[in-house]
């Protein structure tokens, strides 16, 4: 598992690669955590070279989401696979959760706000 980021402007990109599960779930979380602690407010979490998500890695989604609105801040995640997509699904996380198909359409949506 590694990160990858990247920047558009104000716009923070992170790229998760391979997966999120139990046994990597803490280390990242820390990771992001760290990225966007106090002074990142705009993130995208692009999707597109995860291949696997498990009930730790949605928590770890859910507390960068938490950690940047609590900064008045927004995380859109883009680019998901229809596997991700599906565990993202069943948990009901797209439903409180800011989706889009491409990291254009992303990193759009953050400029807009």
């Amino acid at each position: 598992m590694s990160l990858t980021t990247a920047r558009i402007g104000s716009i923070l990109i992170v790229s998760p690669e391979g997966q999120i599960n139990s046994a990597n779930a803490a280390a990242i979380e820390a990771e992001l955590i760290s990225l966007v602690d106090g002074r990142q407010r705009q993130v995208v979490l692009d999707m597109s070279r995860l291949n696997y998500i498990s009930s730790a890695g949605l928590r770890v989604v859910l507390v960068l989401a938490k950690r940047l609105k609590q900064q008045e801040g927004a995380l859109v995640l883009c680019d998901m696979s229809p596997h991700v997509r599906e565990v993202f699904d069943v948990s009901g996380f797209l439903a409180i959760l800011t989706v889009t198909d491409t990291r254009e359409q992303a990193v759009a949506r953050l400029a807009a706000d």
